[in-house]
């Protein structure tokens, strides 16, 4: 809504459960055509529980994320994972499109301070929030967060300007030159790209930044392997080739930034499921990267 205060007039649902927030979000009553008042429980949306897989998975994150980072991470089991393996990390930054209560969990633990934030040290700054009761209420009249635009928020060169930025995402499926579709399942449109991609390229640029896609090895019940020679057709790719930096499965860390074609496959190969690999490694020697 932040951007277009002062241009547009809003009509406002009011709703008393609804906490009050700090940041770029204020609207003036002469800006507003009108409102109407509401009085009910607001959409709660309960963090996944992570399997051992998905622990396994975020363990291999945990460990390269070094104290003082800003994160920035996303929805899902794995991200969850992710963000209960950093509890004996120090000094972390939160800057986020979404905060969810994982997230806040770490607040509370005292491992995010944000003293080492370039950009708004000692704030954690996002542009929504989804998740439970829980985290409402601590987002209600807490100046310790900051919603700030979304066109600023996901901007790729404020994210830069933070250093040790971290990035953590999930994703359906990547080929073997390490573009990853994260917005369509078995090549359908599923869901849009999110910040995603400005997200990556922002730890791209940051001064000792990293950016993770991670998914399991396999799809379908072991069936299918989610690392492919080429994407299922129709699929989109969310973070291309260029931009992508660490692709982490249940079986390691593809090390993608300025690796050659080749390097890529090699490194992906072995992040596969160990049944797939030997046919993963022919396609790749078909499709001319080994």
């Amino acid at each position: 809504m932040a951007p277009f205060v002062g241009a547009v007039p809003f009509f406002l649902e009011v709703n008393a459960r609804m906490p009050r927030t700090f940041g770029r979000n204020q609207v003036h009553v002469s800006q507003v055509a009108g409102w109407t008042e509401v009085d009910r429980p607001l959409v709660e949306v309960p963090p996944s529980v992570p399997s051992a897989l998905d622990r396994r998975i975020a363990a291999y994150v945990a460990e390269r994320i070094p104290d003082g980072a800003t994160i920035q991470a996303g929805i899902g089991s794995i991200p969850s994972a992710l963000l209960e393996g950093l509890r004996d990390h120090r000094d972390l930054g939160v800057h986020t499109e979404l905060l969810s209560d994982a997230l806040i969990q770490l607040v509370e633990d005292g491992v995010v301070t944000g003293t080492r934030k370039r950009l708004a040290p000692g704030k954690v700054v996002t542009t929504f929030a989804l998740g439970t009761q829980r985290l409402y209420g601590f987002l209600h009249e807490n100046p310790a967060v900051e919603f700030l635009p979304v066109d600023e928020v996901n901007d790729p060169r404020v994210i830069a300007n933070e250093d040790r930025f971290v990035s953590i995402n999930a994703t359906t499926e990547v080929d073997l030159v390490g573009q990853c579709a994260s917005e369509t399942v078995t090549g359908r449109y599923w869901s849009s790209s999110g910040g995603q991609a400005d997200f990556a390229r922002g730890a791209m640029y940051s001064r000792e930044g990293k950016a993770f896609v991670v998914l399991p090895s396999t799809a379908a019940g072991g069936e299918i392997s989610r690392i492919r020679a080429t994407l299922t057709p129709g699929s989109m790719v969310t973070t291309s080739k260029n931009t992508v930096d660490h692709i982490v499965t249940e079986y390691g860390v593809a090390e993608m930034r300025g690796r050659s074609l080749s390097q890529r496959a090699r490194a992906l190969i072995r992040v596969a499921h160990p049944r797939f690999r030997d046919e993963l490694a022919a396609d790749a020697r078909r499709l001319g990267y080994l």
